[in-house]
C-alpha cells in the first residue's frame, strides 16, 4: 500500500523496532507534520484474554480528565420528568416512542450517544438491530441505561469514553486531539490505562496487557512501553 508523503514523513520520525516511554512517544506526535484537520490521537491495545469468553470481557468507562476533544450530542429517550430533566441537563435530542419510525424509516443518525431510562429498554429493543451494529445500544455497564439522566448526560458531554474489546481482543479508541499537547494527552493516557489495568477479569491468566500502541488518524503507530 503507497503512502502519502505526509505519512512518509511523519513515518520517519518513528522507530518501528523501538517502544517508546509514554511521554516521549507525545513528543513525537507532537513535532510530526500535521494535517488540514485536528487529528483524534488513538490508543490499541492488545490485551491476554479471550473475548470468546462472558468471564474475560474487558469493558467499563472512564471520564478524561480534558476530554476527547469532541462535543458528541445525547440523545435520550425518556417520559415525563425525566425527559424534562434530561432536556434541563443539556441533552440534544429528548424523545419516546415517536423517534422509532425516525430512525428505522429516515435513517436518523444525528446523534453520539444514546441515554435511556430503564422504562424505554422494551421500546428500545425493537431498534436492536438497527443501533446495535452502529454501537449505539444503550448499556447498563457504559452508565447509558439509568434513571440518572443528569449525571449520564454531564459525564458524556464532559469526555466520558467507553472501552471494549473488540474480536482480537484489542482495545481501539480516540482519546484527545493532537492539538491538546503532550501534557494533557499522557494524563488522558495514563487515566484509560489505569482504568483497563483496573478492570482485568479474575479469569485473566499470564501477561495481561501484551501490547500499547499509540497513533494519529492519519499517522504510523508508536508502541508504548507498559510494565
Amino acid at each position: 500500500m503507497k503512502r502519502g508523503k505526509r505519512y512518509q514523513e511523519c513515518a520517519k520520525l518513528v522507530d518501528s523496532s523501538k517502544v517508546y516511554e509514554t511521554k516521549e512517544a507525545f513528543e513525537i506526535i507532537e513535532k510530526m507534520p500535521k494535517t488540514k484537520f485536528d487529528e483524534t490521537v488513538e490508543l490499541h491495545v492488545k490485551l491476554g484474554v479471550d473475548s470468546k469468553h462472558a468471564d474475560q470481557q474487558v469493558r467499563g468507562t472512564v471520564v478524561l480528565p480534558h476530554g476527547t476533544g469532541k462535543t458528541l450530542r445525547v440523545l435520550v429517550f425518556a417520559k415525563g420528568d425525566k425527559a424534562k430533566e434530561a432536556e434541563a441537563a443539556g441533552a440534544d435530542f429528548v424523545g419516546a416512542e415517536e423517534l422509532i419510525p425516525k430512525i428505522e424509516k429516515e435513517n436518523w443518525f444525528d446523534y453520539d450517544v444514546i441515554v435511556a431510562t430503564p422504562d424505554m429498554m422494551g421500546v428500545i429493543g425493537r431498534l436492536g438491530k438497527v443501533l446495535g451494529p452502529k454501537g449505539l445500544m444503550p448499556n447498563p455497564k457504559s452508565g447509558t441505561v439509568t434513571m440518572d439522566v443528569t449525571k449520564a448526560i454531564s459525564e458524556i458531554k464532559s469526555g466520558k469514553v467507553e472501552y471494549r474489546l473488540d474480536k482480537t481482543n484489542i482495545i481501539h479508541l480516540g482519546f484527545g486531539k493532537v492539538s491538546f499537547g503532550v501534557e494533557k494527552l499522557v494524563e488522558n493516557y495514563n487515566t484509560i490505562i489505569d482504568a483497563i489495568i483496573k478492570a482485568k477479569p479474575a479469569a485473566a491468566k499470564g501477561q495481561y496487557i501484551k501490547s500499547v500502541a499509540v497513533s494519529t488518524t492519519m499517522g504510523p503507530g508508536l508502541f508504548i512501553n507498559q510494565k
